[in-house]
């Protein structure tokens, strides 16, 4: 349950208005307030016991009696479970009333609260909610997650109650912890801060267990997952067994969308529910409707799964809320009707669906029209054509890509309910499609007046009209394929031969900032008269320029400048668009500090290394790397040099390895290289060897001198491992050693150089 800081900021603006009121002294008094009363920052000052805090976060759980709340604490404050402790500080909300603390006073140390026997459907109806309860239920899935953020390793689980699942983690990096635990029947003391979506809608029950000691194996699992028979993939649900207590609900509002045989959306007020349904009755947006089905989570928003709606034909329409992109963006509004507005930069079509693709001060998104289902001789209505260029509003639901926007915006979509809800608020700029051909027709009224050139006009007109048709068809496929994967080149050189074309065939070509050259580059261009074009960024230098070369006899006309304009700017939503994939594909893989591959580039590259030497009966060798003494550089030099010298040990290990071999940063200070192709145990060794020796030379940064070192360990496939964690295992555990041992050999040679402290030491005289 993390808060977020904008939220904790707004309601401390409100503290220095509510010091003057009379403080709340009970937890009893604070739960007694509504969310609205909350949200005034009222003053507290209450006694109660602590039930959790972690130290490196801000969550702190307390208790008094059968009372229980949530309270924003300070971290690093040195405080326990069982501390009897004075909190002041005001109120606050977020799915009910809690506290931000201005102080938290140690009174005096104490036992902890009983916990109280909580069955899944008082979690899930609220009624433990931050109280201490304890649990029992059967592990079904368990995970070390790291929070580098927050410098902290968190056991992951996911239990099976009698009643549904719950989410539970503890503070561990004790990896042994993990084990034996899969499928074990266990009881877990906890308390209960419960999931919740972007909407402060609860979704499900989640636990903050306060340590290992809490969770009580009470059976084992009867069977090891791992010696279980491997079943073929193709016949895996024939160990599919499911039994449902969920209970139907109904629920009542108006439709605000309806896609036959889908999905229905439900709204009252400022709450709208998404409804998966098979219904394919007529049912009118615009109504007020009751729904009935079984309540769920998917994707992490809540649902309504196999609904029945019955539409009451009464009018009860909800007008959509006006929203900008940063509003739609921070998740507030999912399944909410809205309107937006923003210019039209892209059109894509297929059999299934229409979509406009949207720029909203440079942020992007789509408004999408799923076509219905064809039924008996019903026939769509045609697709609205929406000049590009064109500033439109849309009117629709609004669907998010993430259900947690609690860290950033998330990307969204507008559903459309039919073709009206795309409103044209300005037309595209004076030179477009439309204005070329009505200047074309004025043309061919003059010219068929003139009599005795029609002939020779009408042809004209028709090369003319060809020519923009051929022009705007073109125009259109290279829309089309910027928002496809089709290779960067290919689009730059589709663009030039636009200009080519427009030009009457002119040599066109285009040179790429620190890159490839692409397109007609003439052979004696320096003969002719180049006309350019530089290709505009949205911020610093340009992407690069167009160039188009003419006979040296020809005069400049306006074409071709507008015709250079409309390719640098169809060039610089390729380019960007491209290069922002590529950014966002780099990032996800590797380390920012360091520029070379994370642990998620490493797993999936160790995955795919597995199953080739599987397949070559090969050889495959892991080294797992550990900087010694890391965190003394941090502190006594600070964070910038240890990031200095995080990035001077990463360039020297690299240098120490082969082409084919990948270097990952895995941890804070923990690296790993994959060797894929290995001989034999001595050659690991041999690799291992040269990258510990590569630290022997000090490090120089900032000004400071820093004698580094590193502790490795080597795993080889198959011999220490035949999957991804085994070898990662295998690989940290044999550095560990290694580590030890050096820390051995250090006191030893130590004691050999002063004998007499060493006697000193062990008590000899």
């Amino acid at each position: 349950m993390k808060r977020l800081i904008s939220i904790a900021a707004f309601f401390s603006g409100w503290a220095t208005v509510a010091c003057a009121a009379v403080p709340l002294t009970t937890l009893h008094s604070i739960h007694s307030l509504t969310n609205a009363e909350a949200g005034k920052a009222l003053p507290v000052a209450f006694e109660a016991t602590i039930t959790y805090y972690n130290p490196k976060d801000i969550d702190m759980f307390v208790q008094d009696g059968d009372e229980a709340i949530y309270v924003q604490a300070t971290k690093g404050a040195g405080l326990a479970r069982g501390d009897r402790v004075l909190v002041r500080g005001h109120t606050g909300v977020y799915f009910r009333p809690d506290v931000i603390e201005d102080s938290v006073t140690l009174l005096h140390h104490g036992p902890v609260p009983e916990p109280m026997e909580a069955t899944f459907d008082q979690m899930i109806r609220a009624e433990t909610f931050c109280k201490l309860v304890r649990v029992r239920g059967v592990i079904q899935s368990i995970d070390m997650v790291e929070d580098q953020d927050l410098d902290l390793r968190t056991i992951n689980m996911r239990m099976l109650m009698a009643g549904g699942y719950v989410d539970a983690y503890v503070i561990s990096d004790d990896e042994n912890a993990t084990k034996n635990l899969l499928d074990a029947d266990v009881e877990v003391t906890a308390v209960v801060p419960l999931n919740f979506d972007n909407k402060m809608q609860l979704t499900g029950i989640l636990l903050e267990i306060p340590s290992l000691a809490d969770i009580k194996v009470l059976k084992r699992a009867s069977t090891d997952p791992w010696s279980l028979p491997v079943t073929p993939m193709d016949v895996i649900l024939a160990g599919y067994r499911t039994q449902n207590l969920t209970q139907r609900v109904r629920v009542r509002g108006t439709i605000t969308y309806y896609q036959s045989g889908s999905a229905v959306v439900l709204q009252t007020g400022a709450t709208s529910l998404w409804i998966l349904t098979q219904t394919r009755n007529p049912l009118r947006i615009g109504d007020l409707a009751d729904a009935t089905g079984f309540p769920d989570v998917h994707d992490g928003f809540l649902t309504l799964t196999m609904g029945e709606v019955r539409d009451s034909l009464a009018p009860a329409a909800i007008s959509p809320k006006p929203a900008t992109w940063s509003d739609l963006a921070s998740g507030l509004s999912a399944f909410d009707l809205v309107s937006t507005e923003g210019n039209v930069v892209a059109e894509v079509r297929s059999a299934a669906r229409d979509e406009y693709v949207l720029d909203a001060g440079g942020q992007l998104f789509s408004a999408i029209y799923n076509h219905p289902a064809a039924v008996g001789n019903f026939k769509p209505l045609p697709p609205k054509r929406v000049p590009v260029g064109s500033r439109v509003r849309v009117t629709g639901i609004c669907i998010l890509h993430s259900s947690n926007a609690f860290h950033g915006p998330v990307t969204f979509d507008i559903l459309l309910r039919t073709f009206d809800d795309v409103a044209i608020v300005a037309s595209p700029p004076p030179l477009n499609v439309r204005n070329l051909l009505i200047v074309v027709g004025l043309l061919l009224l003059l010219l068929s007046a003139a009599g005795i050139r029609s002939w020779a006009m009408e042809r004209k007109v028709r090369r003319q009209n060809a020519a923009v048709a051929e022009i705007e068809r073109r125009r259109s496929r290279i829309l089309e394929d910027i928002n496809s994967s089709r290779p960067l080149a290919e689009i730059i050189e589709e663009i030039t031969e636009l200009v080519s074309f427009r030009l009457s065939g002119v040599p066109c070509w285009c040179q790429i900032m620190d890159g490839a050259q692409l397109g007609n580059f003439p052979p004696g261009a320096e003969s002719c008269r180049i006309v350019h074009e530089p290709i505009p960024a949205r911020s610093g230098p340009p992407l690069g320029t167009i160039y188009v070369a003419f006979d040296p006899r020809t005069r400049p006309c306006g074409d071709e400048s507008k015709s250079l304009s409309a390719a640098a700017a169809l060039a610089t939503l390729a380019i960007e668009t491209r290069r922002l994939y590529s950014d966002l594909v780099h990032r996800s893989e590797f380390d920012l500090l360091t520029d070379i591959h994370n642990r998620f580039s490493l797993e999936k590259y160790l995955d795919q290394q597995i199953e080739q030497a599987r397949q070559e009966a090969g050889l495959l060798g892991l080294i797992y790397i550990d900087l010694n003494e890391f965190k003394q550089v941090n502190d006594l030099y600070g964070h910038q040099t240890g990031d200095l010298y995080l990035q001077e040990a990463a360039t020297r290990m690299k240098r120490q390895l082969r082409g084919m071999d990948m270097l990952a940063r895995i941890g804070g200070d923990e690296f790993a290289v994959l060797l894929p192709r290995v001989r034999n145990r001595a050659e690991i060794e041999e690799i291992s060897l040269r990258l510990e020796r590569c630290f022997d030379k000090p490090f120089v940064a900032e000004g400071y001198v820093v004698q580094g070192s590193a502790s490795v360990g080597i795993a080889l496939y198959p011999e220490d491992g035949t999957t991804r964690d085994l070898l990662l295992s295998a690989g940290d555990a044999a550095m560990y050693v290694n580590k030890q041992i050096r820390r051995e050999e250090a006191l030893r040679r130590a004691n050999d150089a002063n004998p007499e402290t060493s006697r000193r030491d062990r008590g000899i005289r």
